[in-house]
């Protein structure tokens, strides 16, 4: 069983730099074997425990079990008090113990967390993700080692192997009494759907499953790399949002759609959590859709369809900021407006400077005077350069296409009543800078650089519980 676990090590490659390992015991069997495992290694480096404060009492026994461990091997031990948030309890759970595992990482205490998960938990998550319509990242299960520096050894060992294991040494161990209320799908699976299935058509049925994540995982390992190629090319990354031109994503093969629609929600919500086959399907159907406008609202997600663009963004995002803003303009410098990602650029030329009409520039001895930079507001006109009449700025982004959610903030210079310039439609035709203008003003708006697209380093799934 231990040489089990070394090769295990082993083959999912845990660099001998991180072999300082923190072991995460819940009181369980699985945990108490790991525990003992990495010790006659000489792994492990602390004892990481979680009490969730859930069944009272019997909680608190665990600590002291826990506690009583920590003595008898010598090991420092790192406890933390962590009452479950109002919630789905299991979620909530998981999500505060990998926190409390990133704190102790970060702390220097550990290289790396060891959890106990063994291949009949794998073989439940791999059922669990399938009956809620999993694709192939959801079946790829749980994963052996994470980029956060999680390390799961037992993977490859049967829950009744490591009891048997436990029961011969009289090694003693605490028994969770939570795992036997069937309110949760995951303790049914356990208890009852997975034998049943064995029992009646496969008795290696865990294994299979086992095997399926693993097959599953290596699926999902190469399209990362080639997801990790694509994103860049399709996905246009914006602070908080991604872009998507859908005329050439929609001629992509529609598996790939699929997955770089999953790569573009993870870079908005930072995780796929409640995010199903259907809703993928959905922004699919609204991308299809050509004509008009569409709105869709997923968990923690708005995809937003204007023209040909998809516009994915965090819910609320455009209400975040009041819709009105105005800033004096700073004549020469650089105006911002951060927190709505526009910066202008004033720059004040004289003769001799050559006129060049493909500047933005403005006659100042037209339109010197207090200047403001705003956003376009209903009603606003303007008459672009060329053109023989003022018209409406709604009317020209109907022209131009301009998405819906870019006009919320579409920056204007204006004084008074006049407006004198604008994104992409330019400076107006009354006070544009001509070659017998004596002083231009330059305009120019500071396009800040995105950063390249995040890659994925690792197969993307939810962990299971620990």
């Amino acid at each position: 069983m231990i040489e089990r676990v070394v090769a295990a090590l082993k083959r999912h490659g845990v660099p001998a730099e991180k072999r300082r390992i923190g072991v995460a015991v819940s009181g369980g069997a699985d945990s108490v074997f790991l525990l003992h495992a990495l010790s006659e290694l000489g792994l492990a480096a602390a004892i990481l425990h979680v009490n969730h404060r859930l069944r009272g009492p019997e909680s608190d026994a665990d600590e002291a079990f826990v506690r009583d461990l920590a003595r008898r091997f010598e090991l420092p031990i790192h406890v933390v008090q962590s009452p479950v948030a109002v919630g789905n309890i299991e979620q909530e759970a998981r999500r505060a113990r990998y926190e409390f595992f990133a704190t102790q990482i970060a702390a220097g205490n550990c290289d790396a967390i060891a959890t106990g998960h063994t291949l009949d938990d794998q073989a439940e998550t791999v059922l669990y993700r399938f009956i809620r319509g999993a694709g192939t990242a959801g079946l790829s299960g749980i994963l052996p080692v994470t980029g956060s520096g999680i390390v799961r050894p037992l993977l490859d060992l049967r829950r009744e192997e490591i009891r048997a294991w436990l029961t011969q040494r009289e090694i003693a161990w605490r028994e969770d009494s939570s795992n036997a209320n069937p309110d949760f799908l995951r303790n049914r699976i356990r208890l009852r759907y997975l034998p049943e299935l064995a029992a009646g058509l496969n008795p290696a049925l865990p294994e299979v499953l086992a095997s399926t994540a693993s097959w599953a995982r290596a699926e999902e390992e190469y399209w990362s790399a080639e997801l990790d190629r694509l994103a860049p090319l399709y996905l246009q990354r914006r602070p908080k949002t991604v872009l998507i031109d859908t005329k050439p994503f929609l001629e992509l093969p529609t598996a790939m759609q699929r997955r770089l629609l999953r790569r573009a929600i993870q870079s908005v919500r930072s995780s796929l959590r409640s995010i199903d086959f259907p809703h993928v399907e959905a922004i699919r159907a609204m991308m299809r859709t050509r004509e008009g406008s569409g709105r869709l609202q997923l968990p923690g997600l708005d995809v937003y369809r204007s023209f040909d663009w998809l516009r994915l963004a965090p819910i609320g995002f455009d209400s975040r900021l009041e819709r009105d803003f105005e800033i004096p303009l700073t004549v020469p410098g650089r105006t911002e407006a951060p927190e709505r990602l526009i910066s202008i650029e004033s720059e004040l030329a004289a003769a001799p400077r050559v006129y060049k009409e493909s500047e933005q520039g403005l006659d100042w001895d037209r339109c010197a005077g207090a200047l403001l930079l705003r956003n376009w507001r209903p009603g606003d006109q303007f008459r672009a350069r060329g053109r023989s009449a003022a018209e409406k700025i709604k009317t020209l982004f109907q022209e131009f296409r301009v998405p819906l959610w870019q006009r919320r903030t579409w920056p204007v210079i204006a004084r008074g009543g006049s407006i004198l310039w604008t994104r992409r439609f330019g400076v107006a035709e009354d006070f544009a800078a001509g070659p017998e203008s004596r002083n231009i003003l330059v305009i120019r708006e500071v396009t800040e650089s995105i950063p390249v697209f995040p890659t994925s380093n690792s197969v993307s799934g939810d962990d299971a519980r620990s």
